[in-house]
């Protein structure tokens, strides 16, 4: 599987390319700034690229923007954000063509190896992977004075909701939570049904549905 990474710190930079390499991705090229993501994305056609919301020259959203402007010009090209910090905004427009392929992550995860390495292969593979913290920041929001339909979500469905947001299928929601997949299913129709949206078995489908009512009046 062949990665574009682009991340200006030189010693984050290396270091992602020696985890990845170390998973049996293929580097195809790790640059630094906006000018040359937009270059590596256009010639090499990577599998997927993993990027820094914040590149040179303007170190602003520039890698977020390039990242975007080449999936328009390439539908479908899966792009995977990292974030210093969470911005609601970022994920909304990462979301907003309505497909998969797409994840916002915090840096912090990179740390992580495992959990890393499985957000790139998800997001790789047409997958959505987001950062529990955005997830959480969004579901707060939907809260609003305790009245609305996240409110009136169990703890656990709460639990599940938060995980399917994530990217998670059932089987690894049910590892998660040591339960049965079956008692998973019954959770994930529960939530559809108090949140009002249509029961998907397609994981990508259900995820951007859930986000998108999660991200709704923000």
């Amino acid at each position: 599987m062949r990665v574009v990474l682009a991340e200006d710190l030189f010693l984050l930079r290396d270091g992602l390319v020696r985890l990845l390499e170390a998973y049996d991705f293929e580097i195809a090229a790790a640059v630094e700034s906006g000018p040359e993501l937009t270059r590596a994305l256009a010639e090499l056609e990577p599998d997927v690229a993993v990027v820094d919301v914040r590149l040179p020259p303007t170190h602003t959203d520039e890698g977020l923007q390039c990242a975007l402007a080449a999936r328009r010009d390439r539908p479908g090209l899966p792009v995977l954000v990292l974030s210093q910090h969470v911005e609601q905004l970022y994920a909304r427009e990462l979301l907003a063509d309505g497909s998969g392929g797409v994840g916002y992550l915090l840096k912090d995860r990179v740390f992580d190896a495992e959990q890393f390495v499985d957000a790139v292969r998800r997001v790789a593979t047409g997958g959505t992977a987001m950062d529990p913290q955005v997830i959480q920041q969004l579901l707060a929001r939907r809260e609003g004075d305790g009245q609305g339909p996240v409110a009136r979500l169990t703890p656990r469905e709460r639990e599940v909701l938060e995980l399917m947001a994530q990217g998670r299928s059932n089987g690894a929601i049910a590892a998660r939570l040591v339960v049965t997949e079956r008692a998973v299913a019954k959770h994930t129709a529960n939530i559809f049904l108090k949140l009002g949206l249509e029961v998907s078995d397609d994981d990508n489908r259900r995820v951007l549905a859930v986000l998108a009512y999660l991200d709704q009046g923000g």
